[in-house]
């Protein structure tokens, strides 16, 4: 799976998570390397850098500063679903490195 030039949005985000509904994840791949820039909402500016395994699964880690002004880290564990319309939808767990510590899920589709 290849996710290079790739767009995400937001389906669903457990509440302890920062991401929401407007924003827009901008994927690239480079061999098995995924980043990605994403910005909107409560998060200024954002980014995501990982490993894409044969399956298409992501192994991630992010950065991001709020619009609170706090720089938050977490680590992410995406694994994708095609769906019937030929798109994919990331199914994610999470878990933030800084600020509470606390664990989250969420689900992202190609725009």
């Amino acid at each position: 799976m290849n996710y290079h030039n790739k767009r995400f949005g937001l389906v669903t985000n457990t509440p302890n998570g920062e991401v929401s509904e407007d924003l827009v994840f901008e994927y690239q791949q480079e061999g098995n390397v995924v980043t990605c820039q994403y910005q909107g909402s409560r998060i200024v500016m954002g980014h995501l850098i990982g490993l894409v395994d044969e399956e298409g699964n992501i192994d991630m880690r992010y950065h991001q500063v709020n619009t609170q002004g706090q720089l938050m880290t977490g680590v992410c564990f995406s694994s994708p679903e095609r769906m019937g319309n030929g798109k994919i939808r990331l199914h994610e767990k999470w878990v933030w490195t800084s600020g509470d510590k606390s664990k989250g899920s969420s689900v992202l589709e190609e725009l």
